[in-house]
């Protein structure tokens, strides 16, 4: 019983955690609670890599996905954006970022940018 009622307040103080983080905080809270797996796109001009991380919480699973898009497409410093993302992000992003990072990215990821609203404005 105690620890049904400390995995109910675990989740729900997440949550609460969620919603007040800036966007920083979340790729620093996702990376200290989880081990990634990482996607790296040595010719993409955007796209240095895709870092995919799941947390689990009261039997539910929280997906993100950290992207670290190039400052310009000969730079090794990139900037990281945090996406929540669907459960088969990752796997639809692993099977076709071989042939395009960026336009798995705009198919699999970005549609995801509202989520968390941590995403770049491309406009």
């Amino acid at each position: 019983m105690l620890k049904k009622i400390l995995i109910i307040v675990m989740f729900f103080g997440f949550n609460q955690i969620l919603k007040s983080q800036t966007c920083d905080e979340y790729i620093k809270l996702v990376k200290s609670k989880s081990f990634g797996t990482t996607y790296s796109s040595y010719t993409s001009e955007a796209i240095s890599s895709v870092t995919f991380y799941d947390l689990i919480i009261d039997y539910k699973t929280y997906n993100f996905a950290i992207v670290c898009f190039k400052s310009n497409k000969y730079a090794y410093n990139c900037t990281e954006y945090i996406y929540l993302v669907g459960p088969n992000t990752k796997f639809n992003y692993s099977v076709n970022y071989q042939n395009s990072a960026g336009q798995a990215f705009w198919e699999y990821i970005h549609p995801y940018s509202e989520n968390l609203g941590c995403s770049p404005n491309f406009e």
